[in-house]
């Protein structure tokens, strides 16, 4: 697999060559760039199969790389310095990232990710950087990855997710169902600010969709496509608290 890095710090270019070296030997770098126009003519020269890019560069940054770059024949893995608010967006968005400075056992497992599906999905890039702009903090799909690719959902239409093992089903308004090789948790921490509530062990509900909630010993809400979902005793409250009922 041939990788080119393109970041504007050269001790983590040197960094994750040296790492690359060490922990991932299928991968041969094949170009270190410490300057984004350099990096953007390497990619256009070589066809690389995984390009490690950072995203806060001077002249041009990540994005307007890629998008320099138009069609995304490899698959990308963003090295970045963002807290992890805005980690959150690269979750949503299904996209591979690292934070510096480089963990090796994320590396293996970002380079384990490239070698399963050796392209990014130019709605994934866009749907990006929709969650990391301040103008809109709430974009209103997500990128959920697949056994054979990515899924776009808009999130109005998930009506529930349900944990299946270290996989995650998720139900949707017209009737569909997909199975995401995400954990339940995973999901929860990307969509909890979005109006969603874990209510269970078992089930993370669109709050949206709540046709009824039943009181009593055993609450549970009823779905808007007429699914029950018991509601544990310990998410009672809260999820009394997001509606304001008494």
């Amino acid at each position: 697999m041939k990788a080119i890095i393109i970041d504007d710090e050269p001790d983590c270019v040197k960094l994750l060559a040296l790492q690359l070296k060490m922990y991932c030997p299928q991968v041969e770098v094949i170009g270190e760039y410490t300057g984004s126009e350099e990096g953007l003519n390497a990619i256009r020269g070589t066809a690389p199969d995984v390009v490690f890019l950072d995203i806060e560069m001077p002249k041009m940054n990540g994005f307007q790389l890629l998008e320099m770059v138009g069609d995304l024949s490899f698959a990308v893995v963003f090295v970045t310095a963002y807290d992890k608010f805005a980690v959150k967006a690269f979750k949503f968005s299904a996209i591979d990232y690292l934070l510096k400075p480089t963990d090796a056992k994320d590396l293996i497992a970002a380079v384990q990710k490239v070698e399963r599906s050796r392209r990014m999905d130019s709605r994934q890039l866009a749907l990006l950087k929709q969650h990391l702009s301040p103008a809109k903090p709430f974009p209103e799909k997500i990128a959920l990855p697949h056994h054979d690719g990515i899924i776009f959902v808009e999130l109005k239409n998930v009506l529930y997710c349900e944990a299946d093992n270290n996989y995650t089903w998720f139900f949707l308004a017209n009737g569909q169902k997909h199975l995401v090789s995400k954990t339940l948790r995973d999901i929860q921490d990307t969509l909890e600010e979005r109006n969603f509530l874990r209510v269970s062990r078992q089930h993370l509900i669109n709050l949206d969709h709540i046709a009824k909630f039943m009181k009593g010993e055993g609450s549970y809400v009823i779905m808007t496509d007429g699914q029950s979902i018991t509601v544990a005793r310990s998410q009672k409250e809260k999820l009394v608290e997001r509606f304001g009922w008494l």
